[in-house]
């Protein structure tokens, strides 16, 4: 069993912009709060086939996920695998609303292990999972809004 999260947010800045923030992979712990540090796995940090290491914390539980990148479509999306304790897919989408605006989208499709407590875990994970990501799309926008 896996549960999927769905978090979006209208960003005030165009999509070049953003793209040009959440291509970046190693700034993302500049606006993921969860995300301790991003270790790359090799010479790639960006576009399909990187792998990174990510020290994830949530409250006091700190694991390593490790994210292989799956789709890379500039200025439209990132999608990753995690194939770490938590596994799953991840994706970003970036969707043009105006000239100065964007949507923002992040979705995830996980599974926790069984030590994890398995489909309970993901039960209860959930909606916190939902507001941390939550959170962190509002970093992501407070980034563009702190430049102005």
């Amino acid at each position: 069993m896996s549960k999927t999260i769905s978090v979006s947010t209208i960003i005030d800045r165009s999509l070049n912009d953003v793209w040009n923030e959440v291509s970046i992979l190693k700034n993302h712990t500049n606006w993921m709060k969860d995300a301790v540090n991003i270790e790359f796995l090799d010479e790639k940090t960006q576009g399909l086939g990187t792998k990174m290491k990510v020290l994830t914390k949530v409250g006091p539980i700190k694991l390593f996920d490790y994210m292989t990148v799956t789709e890379w479509i500039d200025k439209k999306s990132i999608g990753v695998d995690h194939v770490g304790i938590v596994t799953g897919k991840g994706k970003f989408i970036l969707e043009e609303l105006s000239g100065e605006q964007t949507k923002f989208t992040w979705k995830e499709t996980l599974k926790f292990p069984i030590y994890l407590a398995g489909p309970i875990g993901e039960f209860f994970g959930a909606p916190v999972l939902k507001i941390i990501w939550k959170n962190n799309l509002r970093g992501l926008k407070d980034l563009f809004e702190n430049e102005k």
